[in-house]
């Protein structure tokens, strides 16, 4: 099973501290989560930032996943 299955958290490794608890605080705790919510809404986030961003979107990449437009 992969974490994702398993339901822990999946977030890319390489995304800062203050990104990652921007993330968990508002209840993202995996890459599944994160690809419903959309980049301003990501961005409106405290501590989540253009380079958070883009670390997410890697990681949602390999993962055949994105972010919604809306």
């Amino acid at each position: 099973m992969t974490n994702h299955e398993q339901g822990e958290n999946d977030l890319p490794g390489d995304l800062g501290a203050p990104a990652r608890r921007a993330l968990t605080g508002a209840g993202y705790t995996t890459l599944a989560q994160v690809a419903t919510a959309t980049e301003r809404e990501l961005l409106r986030l405290h501590g989540m930032g253009p380079k958070g961003i883009r670390s997410l979107r890697a990681a949602l990449a390999e993962r055949d996943l994105t972010l919604p437009a809306r």
